[in-house]
């Protein structure tokens, strides 16, 4: 994907069968879903690819032990079988991973490891493996930061872990190879209509400020958190779809919490569940489920959440973690369809819904990461639907978003045109110079931002580290789009703006 030619396309065609507005995990199935059919495509990002939600989960591929609990038997069955497929079609950006749920009574041990039984047949032939019952020196073997106070054993099971933002841009990228247009910062500013109707909508390239106007048969409403936002632009009148609510995540070194099995604490004090889970070298810990006035495309730690989390995992672990040993700490939004019950969002369904206003508009609502997929289908079957579109069945299910060999044939040929480019971001990370090279020329990142947080995850897995080799990559960047040393330095300091707020005092 390079951004100058998608730009261009904007210019060149004079209609599209479906346009998609919104980057993120929904956006992007949408976009693979749409042009896999053959229906010219367009997707538009007002941000970079997965800036939001989307770049900001717990990193888990998983049917959802908590909606077992509740009794939500068919989400966790659609959820189970999208996790099999994503394995499949994305093996190179996500993984298996073993869990163990501690418990402290025989009871627990029973209750848990039924319930995780029949997770693994709801998983059917996707079953990642199947779940085994502890005592409690094989929990404490697998898991050896466990707190083994009144300790009785534990329930091991299995799920998927992904990289969250690079599997979006890869799906974006597969689309872009199945002829969609793809173009991040670029944001709708108003829709064109024709006797009440959506026939099309004007976008804006942030960096240009060129408005375009852009014809459609149908538009997809696919913003995650902020699809209020784009309804109301559609109709001021039209009530909210979305009840946002926010988690938070703290990213710890391993030491501190050892051993490759993740942990799965089943209910916390608000409900939720928290975890404990190995990614990149480093222990992501949370979450948090907290209800919000608005949402914010770079939300905000509550210090209650930061207590809470904490609190939590202090009571599991031998090794007290404070706030000084926290590298980062990120928050995401969940875009839960909305409930009356605005209070308490830790109960409210992961199920998506769909919505078409009077004026065609469709709007895919809620959902998690998971079930991307099968929320692409149903607004793309809608969409084709009220743009009147051929009908043409989905082709996702089996279908490859595995970019890697590329990526590697072409990352080594930037190194063999300069060999400088061999050398790693930082000693203690396996990145390489050329990466930075190929997220620009191939992956459309723009900023300092886009490559540190997002293509490459060092402002995930340390933020501090991140802002100490920014000047290092912005310089990198800045030589592949042309810029000079003004904008290093605005770089570096628009960067380390955001990095400290990563950073948990």
């Amino acid at each position: 994907m390079n951004r100058a030619e998608q730009i261009c396309k904007l210019n060149e065609a004079t209609k599209w069968d479906i346009v998609i507005i919104g980057g993120g995990a929904t956006g992007a199935g949408a976009a693979l879903d749409a042009a896999s059919r053959g229906y010219k495509t367009l997707l538009i990002e007002q941000y970079d690819f997965a800036k939001g939600t989307s770049s900001k989960s717990t990193k888990l591929v998983h049917g959802g032990v908590r909606y077992l609990q509740q009794g939500n038997i068919k989400l966790v069955f659609e959820a189970l079988r999208e996790r099999g497929r994503l394995l499949k079609n994305a093996p190179h950006l996500t993984s298996t991973q073993a869990f163990i749920v501690p418990v402290y009574s025989l009871w627990e041990k029973i209750f848990y490891g039924v319930g995780l039984k029949v997770y693994d047949v709801l998983a059917g032939s996707l079953s990642l493996g199947k779940t085994k019952l502890l005592n409690k020196k094989q929990t404490i073997q697998q898991l050896p930061s466990i707190n083994t106070n009144k300790l009785f054993g534990g329930v091991l099971y299995y799920d998927g872990q992904f990289d969250d933002s690079n599997l979006c841009i890869e799906i974006l990228g597969t689309a872009a190879k199945k002829g969609a247009t793809i173009i991040n910062y670029c944001k709708a500013v108003g829709f064109i209509k024709d006797n009440d109707k959506i026939t099309g909508l004007e976008v804006m390239d942030t960096y240009s400020q060129n408005i375009y106007k852009v014809h459609a048969k149908a538009v997809v409403n696919a913003t995650g958190a902020f699809t209020n936002e784009v309804v109301e632009m559609d109709d001021k009148n039209q009530q909210d779809f979305v009840t946002p609510s926010q988690g938070i995540h703290f990213v710890i070194n391993k030491n501190l919490f050892e051993g490759s099995t993740a942990m799965m604490i089943p209910k916390t004090d608000d409900g939720r569940v928290l975890f404990a889970v190995p990614w990149y070298g480093k222990v992501i810990v949370g979450t948090t489920d907290t209800p919000i006035e608005k949402s914010n495309i770079e939300p905000k730690a509550l210090e209650e959440e930061i207590k809470f989390v904490l609190e939590h995992i202090n009571r599991y672990g031998t090794q007290k973690i404070t706030r000084a040993d926290v590298n980062t700490i990120f928050v995401g939004l969940r875009p839960l369809i909305s409930t009356k019950n605005k209070g308490n969002t830790s109960g409210v369904s992961r199920e998506h819904a769909l919505h078409i206003s009077l004026s065609g508009l469709v709007s895919i609502i809620g959902g998690k990461w998971t079930t991307y997929r099968k929320m692409a289908i149903h607004a793309i079957n809608n969409a084709a639907f009220v743009g009147k579109l051929p009908k043409k069945n989905c082709v996702t299910a089996n279908l490859s978003i595995d970019l890697s060999v590329e990526k590697r044939n072409i990352i080594k040929s930037i190194i063999e045109s300069n060999s400088e480019y061999a050398h790693p971001i930082h000693a203690d990370y396996p990145y390489q110079l050329a990466e930075i090279v190929y997220a620009v020329r191939h992956q459309m990142a723009t900023n300092l931002e886009d490559i540190l947080s997002r293509r490459i995850r060092l402002l995930y897995l340390d933020a501090r580290l991140a802002m100490q080799v920014a000047p290092s990559v912005a310089m990198v960047m800045s030589k592949e789009l042309n810029k000079d040393q003004n904008w290093i330095q605005q770089q570096v300091a628009t960067f380390n703006e955001l990095a400290s707020k990563y950073i948990l005092d």
